[in-house]
């Protein structure tokens, strides 16, 4: 899944990218020369833009139109940036109505996930049946609420805090476990039943809900037409375009084809494998190795992953910000999830407003001019009334602790109102 390195660019571009995430400089906002911008494509769905998001989209695809060299990348979030709503729940959610979860190894649910607290595999223990290769989770409704609040509240359904001891800026324990729970099966069979869970959240009506052990829970999913549209006038007009997302790749996959993106420029949670099939460890990315379970597509793992396989960067240099030249120069998302590749991306930052506030913060801070916000394209976000907590509490530190959003020179980015909605 790795593209050729970048040639070098220009020497005061790179000194400069070296510091950090500054913004571009004038010889990267500059178009290169010899482009060839009268065949290039445009986006062609107006609808849902907000201001002047699309025509500054369009410039950009113009300014980077049949770029001689190497392509420029685009990098896009998936879950509530390409589509409306979660194919990783929708997929957690036909997996429990299906079925299709194995018993732990031993019965022991700490070998699902490192982090998983003692109180939590406990009530797992006592929830779900041993003994058996599935869980019965379609008929066995305390077994179903157990994972299902795990997995979704990351407490069980006594309380009971379920996961701990992690690096909030490069794992979350909840997403990952979905991945690890899919130990025991085949990579094929993973995306046989990821389409399957597909097939029927498209063909829901919006709105939709369905029944999941004791819980009623969403049951339909939508692509964005404007992403997509995005996405097809990006490829037209030269660019390599990727999907990176906390769900599991095999789930990515299958539906990042519905927008033109093929298997081999999807991203996501990588289990290990043996004897051909998924084990409840991880892969690893820059320092961490296979099997440490320490690192996911999700905030700086997000960078970690981009920076390895689409740049070719290895070993510890991969968790960190690259030269200009090797990152992206569009990137879109929607949540705190995103704001590591969102910050590197040298061009433009397309973010879909669902109040998430480091990410707003840094957005509407837009200290270099290059974020775009938008509204979400289905059931968009009411407007946030107070403040984004920018100067006091808007950014998790690695610890989980509430601390104010800093700019790359330190500063403290002052509390910001929600203007786009």
């Amino acid at each position: 899944m790795t593209n050729k390195l970048r040639t070098p660019a220009v020497a005061a571009a790179l000194a400069l990218a070296a510091t950090g995430l500054l913004p571009a400089t004038a010889a990267q906002a500059t178009p290169r020369e010899h482009r060839q911008t009268r065949d290039c494509a445009g986006l062609t769905v107006s609808e849902g833009w907000y201001g002047d998001n699309k025509a500054r989209l369009d410039r950009l695809m113009a300014d980077h139109c049949r770029t001689k060299g190497d392509k420029p990348v685009a990098v896009f979030d998936w879950d509530n940036t390409v589509i409306k709503n979660d194919v990783g729940d929708a997929t957690f959610y036909w997996l429990l109505r299906n079925d299709r979860i194995r018993t732990p190894r031993h019965g022991d649910w700490s070998t699902t996930s490192r982090y998983l607290t003692p109180e939590a595999a406990t009530a797992l223990g006592e929830a779900c049946p041993a003994g058996v290769r599935t869980l019965p989770t379609a008929t066995d409704t305390d077994c179903a609420d157990q994972l299902l609040s795990v997995y979704g509240n990351g407490t069980t359904t006594g309380g009971k805090k379920a996961f701990d001891g992690y690096d909030h800026r490069r794992i979350e324990p909840q997403y990952a476990w979905l991945a690890q729970l899919l130990h025991g099966w085949t990579t094929r069979q993973v995306r046989s039943f990821a389409a399957a869970a597909r097939a029927e959240n498209l063909a829901a009506p919006q709105g939709a809900t369905q029944q999941v052990g004791s819980s009623k829970v969403t049951g339909w999913v939508r692509y964005y037409d404007q992403q997509r549209d995005l996405i097809r006038a990006l490829k037209a007009s030269g660019f390599d375009v990727w999907i990176v997302s906390a769900s599991p790749e095999p789930v990515v996959d299958v539906w990042a084809r519905g927008v033109g993106v093929e298997a081999d420029r999807a991203l996501g949670i990588r289990n290990t494998t043996e004897h051909g099939r998924l084990t409840s460890h991880l892969k690893g990315c820059g320092g961490v190795r296979d099997g440490e379970d320490r690192m996911i597509t999700y905030i700086d793992g997000k960078r970690c992953w981009i920076n390895q396989e689409i740049f070719g960067v290895r070993g510890p240099a991969a968790e960190r910000v690259q030269p200009a030249d090797r990152r992206q120069v569009f990137a879109a998302g929607d949540s705190d999830t995103d704001i590591s590749f969102l910050r590197d991306a040298t061009g433009l930052r397309l973010v879909l407003n669902r109040n998430k506030n480091e990410l707003m913060c840094r957005a509407y801070d837009n200290g270099d001019g290059r974020w775009l916000v938008n509204p979400m394209f289905i059931e968009p976000k009411k407007r946030k009334t107070a403040a984004y907590p920018c100067a006091t509490t808007g950014y998790t530190a690695p610890d989980g602790t509430a601390a104010p959003v800093r700019r790359t020179d330190g500063s403290i980015v002052p509390d910001q109102q929600d203007t786009v909605y």
